[in-house]
Formats: structure tokens, C-alpha cells, sequence
């Protein structure tokens, strides 16, 4: 099992670099972790791998972090409108619930499903694959059209229910690891008439409950089963110092990502994204053909959370 002093700063550096840009780019942050993590040596043995697991959950909290500094005056304004003092605020809030609630539902009911049948090498492989053609064929029928398009943009506080629900339903596609949560949900943003810009950023609001509920979820049931068991939990086993360097890393190197993401989306849409996945799974495929990284299941007991959605 991993030990404190087997996952250096430097190791958790990199994985908070790597979780924090590759968590809202539309690229999967599954299959850049899966690489980095084994490049680094970290998943040698399956304790190894529950460990590093468990790590990937926490950085997450990096991630969000970076969207509530970003974000902060949308998020106040929320928070009014659920106060009674902001109509916009209020319709935003109920719309980012009503989008988180098919994740939350399905999520819970099926995660077990998700990590036994969905974690594997060709599934992952699929994922990103698939997902690369989608966005080069979204980029090309949607963002070519809308860049003719001369009307006046629909803000998030305008969609209505049963836009916001239908983003939901598209988050829950992202369940399948490798697939990107930030895929499906710009993707979804778009297909009710959003741009690009207001996809994204609707997008990073509804992250807030979907991967903060996913990692409490996570956390506690590792503090709980740990507990129960009288076995080392997450932060005896990795030690305090590499999960706080790696979460102050993830934040960073996420608010830097959103930023850089929303300018891009504006002026070049989702093709590269695409063509970028399909090289990814491409490569994935051919280090797990060699031996140089692998795919294995988390344990039961340190479920992962990581893209289930990413």
C-alpha cells in the first residue's frame, strides 16, 4: 500500500496538473489519469491503484474550488435567488438542480454497475473514441451554423426546465468512463441554443453539485468502510502534504483551463477537441497493448469517482 512517503510532492504536482486541466476540458480527464498516474508509478499493484484512486477523488476538490472563484458572482446570485431576492438567480438555481438530479438518480443506482461492467480497457478506449467523432460532427452541423448565426445569444438564466433536464439526461452519458462530463454538458448546452461561452459556463455551474456530490459520496463511504474495517483510510495511506499540494495545484491549473477554454470554444469550437481524443484513445490502446500503463477496476472498498461523471 502506498505510504506517505511513496507519493512524493513532485508525483502529486503532476496528478493535480493533470486532474485540474483535464477535468472541464472536453477530453476525459479518465484516460490522462490512467496514463500519468501509471507513468508515475503509482499503479503497480491493486492497493497502489486504490490509493492513487482515492488521491484523484480529493484533487477534485481543486476543480470545484476554481469554478467557485471564477464564478462567484453567479453563484451569489444563486444563492439570492433561493434567498427570495433574485428571480434570475432563483430560475438559474432550480435549472443547475433540475440538470443534476438524472446523475444524482442514475448515478447512485447504477455506480456499482458503472465500475464492474464500464472500467475496462475497451470501454474506456470506446468512449473516448466515440466521443471524438461526436464533437468533430457537433463542430461541423452546429458551431459552423451558429457562427452565421447573428441573434441575440440565450443566457443561462433563460433556459427553461426542460432544456435544463435535457443537459441532465446528457451529463448522465458521461457515466460511461472516458466519455467527459464537460463533453456532454457543453455539448447538451449547444443543442438547446446556447454558444459555446454560455455552454461552458453552464457547464462548470452544474460541476458544483455533480462532482461535489460525487466526491462526499466517495469520501465518506472511504472514511466509513476504513473505519469499519480498522484499516488505514485515504489520508493515513497518502499522507496530508500531497493531498493538500494537489488540490491547491488542481485549482490552480483549472481556473487557468476554464479560462483558457471559454476563448477558445468562441473563436475554434469542439473539432480539435475531437481529433484530440481520437489520438488519445489511440495511444492509450497502444501502451496498454505494451505493458506500459493498465486498466484494473478500482477496489471495491475505494470506489472511484473521478469520471463517474467526469
Amino acid at each position: 500500500m502506498i505510504t506517505p512517503e511513496s507519493m512524493t510532492i513532485l508525483q502529486a504536482v503532476v496528478l493535480g496538473v493533470v486532474e485540474g486541466i483535464t477535468e472541464y476540458l472536453p477530453i476525459s480527464s479518465t484516460g490522462h489519469l490512467i496514463i500519468v498516474s501509471d507513468l508515475l508509478g503509482l499503479g503497480e499493484t491493486q492497493s497502489q491503484r486504490s490509493a492513487v484512486d482515492t488521491f484523484n477523488i480529493v484533487v477534485q476538490g481543486g476543480a470545484i474550488l476554481a469554478v467557485l472563484g471564477l464564478y462567484f458572482p453567479r453563484v451569489v446570485q444563486m444563492l439570492k435567488g433561493l434567498a427570495g431576492k433574485d428571480k434570475a438567480g432563483l430560475k438559474l438555481a432550480i435549472n443547475i438542480i433540475i440538470a443534476f438530479l438524472p446523475a444524482a438518480i442514475i448515478g447512485l443506482k447504477f455506480h456499482d454497475f458503472i465500475e464492474e461492467k464500464l472500467f475496462n480497457t475497451p470501454a474506456v478506449i470506446t468512449a473516448l473514441a466515440l466521443g471524438g467523432v461526436f464533437m468533430i460532427v457537433l463542430d461541423k452541423i452546429k458551431f459552423s451554423k451558429d457562427d452565421d448565426d447573428e441573434t441575440e445569444p440565450l443566457d443561462i438564466t433563460s433556459l427553461s426546465w426542460k432544456q435544463a433536464l435535457f443537459i441532465g439526461f446528457m451529463q448522465t452519458i458521461a457515466m460511461w468512463p472516458g466519455t467527459s462530463r464537460s463533453m456532454m454538458t457543453i455539448a447538451g448546452g449547444v443543442l438547446v441554443g446556447l454558444k459555446p461561452k454560455q455552454a461552458a459556463e453552464f457547464s462548470f455551474l452544474l460541476g458544483l453539485p455533480t462532482l461535489g456530490g460525487a466526491t462526499l459520496y466517495s469520501l465518506a463511504k472511504n472514511l466509513n468502510e476504513a473505519s469499519d474495517a480498522g484499516k488505514p483510510n485515504m489520508f493515513d495511506t497518502l499522507g496530508w502534504m500531497p493531498i493538500l499540494v494537489g488540490i491547491i495545484v488542481a485549482t490552480i491549473s483549472a481556473a487557468l483551463a476554464i479560462r483558457w477554454l471559454v476563448g477558445f470554444l468562441n473563436k475554434h469550437g469542439l473539432a480539435l477537441f475531437g481529433y484530440y481524443r481520437l489520438v488519445l484513445a489511440a495511444l492509450l490502446g497502444l501502451l496498454i497493448a505494451g505493458g506500459i500503463v493498465s486498466l484494473n477496476a478500482p477496489a471495491p472498498d475505494l470506489a472511484q469517482s473521478v469520471d463517474i461523471p467526469e
